[in-house]
């Protein structure tokens, strides 16, 4: 019986997945660097980026624009650089004059040690910094070596692994769409132009999502109605805390109107009057005025 068993598994063919390969290991045809003027190059079948001095954070980005999908990559980044993966990520002329922004998946090989965390390039700043207690995740990265990156995003959850390793896991519908880039960071006065870092087998998954997602056991941080270190830092405020009332009155009224309005999953909703003007809830104010904002 154990004999007809392992033959029986031995015949069996491993499922394939439906990878499509973003870089074929010869070319960049289907990329194009944006941002600063480092230098990227191909060799042996692998993208090297390399710092220049006096140039800002430079991106090797995909001509296509993904929404949901998962992403498998690796790479080896020289302990003295920084880098990150971009997705959902965009360039607008009226945004910073064309700036890369949007999800960055960081490279972080320093002391530090935030690699696969999140950071939201140009933006608001750290989303899913690598918390100190999830020390796997911070212990995975492997200097001078090769480490291996799986990065899923669908709808509005993102999640990325390091190594195998779970290392970040954010809600946030920030940014539904954009491209995929490659980090080269700049580099301050006192560091060294020249330094290296190289991706390899580059692939994408966009299709049965469902089907090949994996589960994360780390709990999930939703950005939702919350603000980032960063934005609290440049004085912004929250008008509503995703859960109450509080702030808000009616337009006419001293108080929140007892009728016409839900909270409900951090969202609030004016609720059908059945087209009569003022039926439901009618409008709401802050309670606080304001003049320059």
């Amino acid at each position: 019986m154990a004999s007809s068993l392992f033959l029986s598994c031995q015949g069996e063919k491993k499922e394939t997945v439906p990878w499509t390969e973003l870089f074929d290991g010869e070319t960049f045809t289907g990329w194009t660097q944006k941002g600063g003027e480092a230098t990227y190059e191909v060799r042996d079948n692998t993208i090297v980026g390399t710092t220049v001095s006096n140039t800002p954070n430079s991106f090797m980005t995909t001509d296509k624009m993904y929404s949901d999908f998962i992403l498998e990559l690796d790479y080896k980044v020289d302990p003295s650089m920084n880098s990150g993966i971009q997705i959902r990520s965009n360039s607008f002329p009226y945004y910073m004059n064309g700036r890369i922004h949007g999800y960055q998946v960081e490279i972080d090989p320093s002391d530090r040690a935030w690699s696969a965390g999140i950071y939201d390039e140009a933006r608001r700043g750290w989303l899913h910094p690598l918390p100190d207690d999830n020390t796997k995740a911070k212990q995975a990265f492997k200097q001078n070596d090769w480490n291996h990156y799986r990065i899923e995003a669908i709808g509005d959850t993102l999640k990325t692994w390091i190594n195998g390793v779970p290392a970040s896991h954010l809600i946030d519908s920030q940014t539904a769409s954009g491209f995929i880039g490659l980090q080269v960071h700049s580099i301050h006065k006192d560091q060294k132009a020249g330094t290296e870092i190289a991706w390899k087998n580059v692939k994408i998954l966009t299709e049965d999502l469902g089907k090949y997602s994996k589960k994360s056991p780390l709990p999930a941080i939703n950005m939702a109605n919350q603000l980032t270190k960063n934005e609290k830092d440049q004085g912004w405020e929250l008008l509503w805390d995703g859960a109450t009332t509080e702030g808000w009155k009616g337009a006419k009224l001293e108080s929140f109107p007892d009728k016409g309005w839900e909270i409900k999953d951090g969202i609030l909703t004016v609720l059908s009057s059945g087209g009569e003007e003022s039926a439901a809830g009618g409008d709401i104010v802050t309670t606080e005025n304001y003049g320059d904002f």
